[in-house]
């Protein structure tokens, strides 16, 4: 009977040191699937180092080494214009080859070229200028300049009020409003040129950015006249008609009708001497 109770035990020791092997082999199996498997994720998205912003930078901010870092980015993601190499972003330690930022970056978002200045470069307008265009400043209060809610970015509408020359030979019918210039951005604000404006600002000037022909456009019409800007929705890219009110459209009096001439009766003489007197007697017209 003892013998039988040991060799069941001794059965039921090998079992159960096989279970457990059996049961070690199969995680380890699973274990080295598993980090091979995160191997080959890792090594199927090739990455490269790229500069991201360490905190918010809003503009003007000078740009340092402390406020940037480098990250792992997908390589087949890249934006156009980042920066992967600290030598290029940096290519000096003097104060006169500084950047400076242009457009406000969030935390973790890439530094590229066009929110950034060149070395050595300031943050004001100029910078903001594509080849070709003109910065051109338009008077404007409280009512024309859209209640003070205007930011740089933004585009408006221009609106030109005044009386128009009289046409040769027609008298002058008063003044109109005309839609002059449309979706012209602003790049300045007073004396602001950063997008980070929080509260209304009842400004009383705003910079434009033009091409020289509107430039020319603007400035005569700021000339002989009143502008009024018209906020354009932020997603809105609709071009706007040529748009023209005078005061006989604005009450529905329609155009005014020319007055109709009473025609005249002609009358065909002939002149003839009579004694002394010259007499024109009337006869029929031949035509």
């Amino acid at each position: 009977m003892r013998a039988v109770f040991g060799l069941v035990l001794v059965v039921g020791v090998a079992l159960a040191g096989g279970a457990v092997m059996m049961a070690k082999n199969y995680i380890e199996r699973y274990q080295t699937a598993l980090a091979q498997e995160q191997a080959n994720r890792t090594t199927s998205v090739p990455t490269v180092a790229v500069f991201v912003a360490n905190r918010t930078l809003s503009y003007g901010q000078r740009l340092t080494k402390e406020s940037v870092r480098a990250v792992a980015w997908p390589k087949n993601a890249l934006p156009e214009g980042v920066f992967s190499d600290e030598a290029t972003l940096f290519p000096s330690e003097k104060a006169s080859d500084a950047r400076y930022v242009l457009r406000t970056m969030e935390r973790n978002e890439p530094l590229m070229a066009v929110k950034i200045t060149s070395p050595g470069e300031d943050a004001g307008i100029t910078s903001r200028l594509e080849k070709g265009m003109r910065a051109f400043a338009i008077r404007v209060d409280v009512a024309s300049g859209v209640s003070g809610f205007l930011r740089p970015g933004d585009r408006v509408d221009v609106y030109w009020s005044g009386q128009p020359p009289a046409r040769r030979g027609q008298a002058n019918n008063g003044e109109v409003t005309r839609l002059i210039q449309t979706n012209i951005e602003l790049v300045a604000v007073d004396q602001i040129a950063g997008s980070d404006l929080k509260d209304a600002v009842v400004a009383r000037t705003v910079t434009v950015k033009a091409l020289p022909e509107q430039v020319a456009t603007l400035a005569q019409a700021q000339s002989t006249g009143r502008l009024t800007l018209s906020l354009v929705g932020a997603e809105d890219d609709t071009i706007a008609s040529l748009v023209e009110v005078d005061q006989r459209t604005l009450f529905g009096l329609g155009e005014l009708d020319a007055p109709v001439q009473a025609e005249e009766k002609r009358v065909c003489t002939i002149r003839t001497r009579r004694g002394a007197d010259v007499v024109d007697i009337p006869i029929p017209c031949s035509d």
